[in-house]
């Protein structure tokens, strides 16, 4: 084992702590983009840990602690290259860390305007009798 070891292993570490934080940041915001940034995040997690399985358990006939490094630094870009909308302004670097952001707050529904009943209406109308002329007389 080799010091490449413990940079996959901090790789991966990475490749979740940026998961949770954009799952976070959506179930307080509801915004779409950490929405897949947040599912995708499962995705890159799981390559990061194939990387440090790789590192760890692959056969000595190839170098696994380089392919396995190489993977995990794939699910890290893959991980930061998932467009998100821009939710903070003049926070400190702690929250942005942490990705405390304000919960959306979400606004009342407005009551539904009841329609006035109608009454039924017939499917056949009833004619009156047409009287002819003598009748009439």
């Amino acid at each position: 084992m080799s010091y490449l070891l413990y940079v996959a292993l901090f790789g991966c570490g990475v490749v979740f702590f940026l998961w949770l934080r954009d799952a976070r940041i959506f179930f307080r915001t509801g915004l779409p983009g950490f929405r897949k940034a947040a599912y995708r995040g499962v995705l890159f997690g799981a390559l990061a840990l194939f990387g440090v399985m790789i590192a760890i358990y692959g056969p000595v006939a190839f170098d696994p602690e380089i392919i396995g490094i190489g993977l995990v630094m794939a699910a890290v870009f893959l991980q930061g290259s998932v467009k998100r909308e821009k939710v903070w302004t003049n926070e400190e670097r702690w929250d942005r860390l942490t990705g405390r952001v304000p919960v959306r707050q979400v606004p009342e529904r407005q009551p539904v305007r009841q329609e006035p009943e109608r009454k039924p209406v017939r499917a056949v109308q009833e004619r009156k009798p047409v009287r002819t002329v003598r009748e009439r007389k």
